[in-house]
């Protein structure tokens, strides 16, 4: 996959609305391979929609969304399982880890589905971002912001053209969110990838090409 190409996209729920101001809704817009973008918006305006959206798991919205030539639409469930686990991947705002599991295991059960990084990685990862000690300990007892070092070390354990972060920082302090950003950098600079984070005031510090107002 080397674009994601909106056209005129907009959610359902705001399809009516004539006082939409977004570089991103009703727009020709592309996320393109090997470039970093930043989507700023205020809170209800539709950024973890449109996460949503281009991962597959909603569909109310009008416009079209094209991975390369494909429009979304017509994939079907073989082709999103593919996509989902070789090109795309995603951190959700909400997160979706399984409290009842470790941290580790929460990254393990995604590692083995896709095979793709060792073990020796995960852990080396699980240091960086200073959780190595909440290795075995369960999500549901960890902090919102230590969960959200655990979700960015699972969403990197697939081989992706395009990672999606919503709000991936929104309960680190900044030394905490400096080493995620550096470790996320690395990553998608390592496989090529295109990167798209969202934020509702604070940023990710990445060298952006490109700042989007939804």
């Amino acid at each position: 996959m080397e674009i994601i190409n909106l056209k005129a996209a907009i959610p359902e729920v705001f399809a009516q609305r004539t006082d939409i101001m977004s570089d991103v809704w009703l727009k020709d817009l592309s996320f393109e391979k090997n470039m970093c973008y930043l989507i700023e918006a205020n809170s209800g305006t539709g950024k973890s929609s449109l996460c949503s959206y281009v991962y597959g798991y909603r569909k109310d919205y009008q416009g079209r969304i094209f991975f390369d030539e494909e429009n979304i639409c017509e994939l079907n469930i073989k082709a999103w399982v593919e996509i989902r686990k070789k090109h795309l991947s995603l951190l959700w705002q909400e997160l979706r880890l399984f409290p009842e599991l470790t941290a580790l295991e929460n990254v393990l059960l995604k590692n083995k589905l896709t095979g793709f990084k060792k073990r020796k990685q995960i852990e080396e990862w699980f240091d960086r971002l200073g959780i190595d000690d909440k290795k075995n300990v369960l999500v549901g007892r960890m902090s919102f912001g230590q969960q959200q070092r655990v979700a960015l070390i699972r969403a990197l354990c697939q081989p992706f053209d395009f990672i999606f972060v919503d709000e991936p920082i929104s309960h680190l302090d900044d030394s905490n969110s400096q080493i995620m950003a550096e470790l996320l950098k690395e990553e998608v600079e390592h496989q090529g990838a295109g990167l798209v984070a969202t934020s509702i005031g604070k940023r990710m510090e990445l060298p952006y090409d490109a700042v989007l107002r939804l």
